[in-house]
């Protein structure tokens, strides 16, 4: 029996609403980067994966170019994968420290992780329209996630729009919400929202983010939810 999960993501996987991305992953797809020249890239919208039990719900912004629309996978295959990874299984909410392949036997604990757009845009930036059409996917999401109590978003990029999508639902003017590594807000369903620098390469060889850093914020979040 297929669950509304299941459901779910064979929709995501055909959807065709943007019709600026469906053109942007197919130049992905056929302009490669080197490395990858022999590999058929996935070339399809990304959907989420995980415990659909979880707890936590991890939030990117979009798939990336060469990792996620390659693989067909979100983080999965490029830098900031291996990166978010390693602090996922030292935090014991993975099986593995790597993320290269959809086959690769990953598993996520109490936790899934998706992307509030689920096609990589061009530039790394969305319009308004994309992340509407988006919304309903990612409302899904939350809600077929039934023992969901926490929303960690991976960057400030994915934080906003976390806040945008609750701003459809909710009146958020009595709350300030700030993009701020490793602080919780309570959202209006009871859910908490944590921001988290997101894993990418950037970050961390500025020293903003590093693997001690990152796995603290991944162990406050299970203690808080009381995971063991």
């Amino acid at each position: 029996m297929k669950t509304n999960l299941t459901k779910l993501n064979q929709s995501i996987i055909k959807c065709k609403q943007c019709p600026r991305l469906v053109q942007f992953i197919k130049k992905i797809a056929t302009e490669k980067r080197k490395q990858y020249l022999n590999e058929t890239y996935w070339a399809k919208p990304i959907t989420g994966h995980g415990d659909p039990k979880a707890q936590i719900l991890f939030v990117g912004l979009a798939p990336a170019a060469h990792g996620g629309t390659r693989t067909g996978r979100v983080f999965t295959g490029d830098a900031s994968s291996t990166f978010l990874f390693q602090c996922l299984y030292k935090a014991k909410l993975c099986n593995q420290p790597t993320s290269v392949a959809r086959t690769d036997g990953l598993k996520l604990y109490h936790s899934y992780i998706t992307t509030a757009l689920k096609c990589v845009p061009p530039q790394d930036k969305p319009t308004i329209t994309e992340l509407n059409n988006c919304s309903s996917y990612f409302q899904k999401e939350i809600s077929y996630l039934t023992n969901l109590k926490m929303i960690i978003a991976l960057g400030k990029i994915a934080f906003d729009a976390c806040i945008k999508f609750y701003k459809n639902k909710y009146d958020l003017s009595q709350q300030k919400f700030k993009f701020v590594h490793g602080k919780q807000y309570i959202l209006p369903d009871g859910k908490i929202l944590l921001g988290c620098y997101h894993p990418s390469p950037r970050n961390v060889n500025t020293g903003r983010i590093n693997l001690i850093k990152m796995t603290k914020v991944f162990i406050a979040a299970k203690q808080t939810l009381k995971i063991n």
